[in-house]
């Protein structure tokens, strides 16, 4: 398209170019040709007072020779002989040719026949001859050598500016037309591009808005569709989620009346179809994850508050929590904390870490949730007061629960809880609470920057502190020492 447009452009411009330079070229030949001639009427003019005076030969000699075309050689004069019928029987003289003549006797009479002047083609040039009335009424001719250079004089030159003008006015446009195809090129490659991405399942590809106006428009339907497609795939993950949400808490429930049902046949069978039906939710889950829209991060509007969707989801747990008999903390989400991660997901890691505190941990063990804003991070802690994970690090390498009794664990949870924070440039760590039992913290990037060495020491600090702070109110809400 863009060699198209360069192409058309050129030949455009050389039609117009040869169209206007060629009659322009031969207009200029014309006045140099006029001027030429002028001139030499102009140099025939200046005998011819001396004509109409007298046509003696020397008188006339000198006079030719005084002008500056006579002096080179370029003037000559032809009087005829007078007519005896005009002058008289006793007239005497013959034709008098002063000067060197170029232009043949033929030439010569038809000019004093007519009386009309005429330019006769000479060797080396041209030959203007000026007709002029003499006293006895006869008509002398002015004989002007108009050498071929004087002629052309400065056409040449003439015709090499024009020719410049043109070669320039066709490189300027082949420039401009280059730049006119590259912007209209341009944005038609990126659409074509971000096309191509998109059919690949780049979901957060984009095209700028800009370009030609059609392109313009092209690029903003563009835009709008791919923000449909993300937002349909994002309405199938949430809807995948809402499923897992609510199926968490009632396998969680019937997992532990399973367990208290003894032994059995049927016994045995409800909890294996339990564990069935838990490995059913978590293919959901992690089908849902595998086929999460590969979206590129930083995108406006991506994000959820993680105090609400915290209390949400506590919420959501504090009834299991209060049947087990379970002392639950919540705290840090008195005010909104704005991370880059999708609500569903959030909630979904959550649940994770709640469900394995109520799988993993004897009824009424207590737990909390703690959020902590650093400014550039923030921390989510949620702690047990359980019997806590015996190799936190081989936990996390292997992506399982590792919690002590966690046999037959699928290890889903852990890693979606990575997942989450990874993706926003955090981690997830396991350490011992203060409750006694086990500590997982998320550390949520708020800017996509990997934490630093510092930065972690820092969320260790961040554990203490928060620890020290539950002491200190367990210790108020024992009351003073008997």
């Amino acid at each position: 398209m863009r060699w198209a447009l360069v192409k058309v452009c050129l030949a455009v411009t050389a039609m117009v170019v040869i169209a206007f330079a060629v009659p322009l070229g031969l207009v200029i030949r014309e006045m140099a040709s006029d001027r030429a001639f002028s001139d030499a009427e102009r140099q025939a003019g200046t005998i011819a007072p001396t004509l109409s005076i007298t046509t003696d030969r020397e008188e006339l000699t000198r006079a030719v020779l005084s002008t500056e075309p006579g002096d080179r050689g370029h003037l000559a004069v032809h009087v005829p002989a007078p007519d005896r019928s005009r002058t008289g029987e006793g007239a005497a003289g013959g034709p008098l040719d002063i000067g060197t003549r170029r232009a043949t006797p033929k030439d010569v009479a038809t000019v004093q026949k007519d009386g009309r002047a005429s330019i006769a083609e000479v060797t080396g040039g041209f030959a203007l001859l000026q007709p002029t009335a003499l006293s006895t009424g006869e008509i002398a001719v002015v004989e002007v050598f108009v050498p071929e250079g004087e002629v052309s004089n400065g056409v040449a030159t003439a015709w090499l500016m024009l020719a410049g003008v043109g070669v320039a006015l066709i490189v300027g446009s082949v420039a401009v037309a280059d730049r006119l195809g590259v912007r209209m090129v341009q944005p038609a490659q990126r659409l074509a591009g971000a096309a191509q991405d998109l059919g690949e399942g780049r979901l957060g590809t984009r095209v700028p808005e800009e370009g030609p106006t059609e392109l313009r428009s092209a690029a903003v339907a563009f835009n709008s569709m791919a923000d449909q497609v993300v937002q349909l795939l994002a309405n199938e993950r949430e809807l995948a989620a809402d499923l897992s949400h609510r199926l968490r808490t009632p396998l969680t429930v019937l997992r532990l009346n399973a367990a208290s049902l003894g032994e059995g046949p049927a016994a045995e069978q409800t909890r294996a179809a339990v564990q069935q039906l838990e490995h059913e939710v978590d293919t959901i889950i992690r089908t849902a994850r595998e086929q999460r829209p590969q979206t590129q991060g930083g995108q406006p509007g991506a994000g959820c508050d993680a105090s609400e969707v915290i209390r949400e989801r506590m919420g959501f747990w504090s009834a299991l929590a209060e049947d087990e008999g379970r002392e639950v903390r919540l705290a840090g989400v008195d005010r909104a904390v704005r991370i880059p991660v999708a609500r569903p997901e959030l909630a979904a890691a959550l649940d994770a870490l709640l469900g394995n505190v109520f799988r993993h941990t004897p009824e009424g063990t207590a737990f909390a949730v703690d959020v902590h804003h650093s400014g550039d991070a923030v921390i989510v802690l949620v702690s047990d007061a359980g019997p806590g994970i015996d190799d936190p690090k081989a936990a996390l390498a292997r992506g399982a629960s590792g919690r002590a009794g966690s046999s037959g664990s699928t290890g889903l949870g852990l890693d979606i809880v990575r997942r989450v924070a990874e993706s926003t440039g955090g981690d997830l760590r396991i350490g011992r609470s203060v409750l006694g039992g086990t500590e997982v913290r998320i550390w949520i990037g708020l800017h996509g920057n990997r934490p630093e060495r510092g930065r972690r020491g820092h969320g260790r600090r961040v554990g203490r502190r928060i620890g020290r702070q539950r002491r200190e109110e367990n210790r108020a809400a024992a009351g003073p020492p008997h």
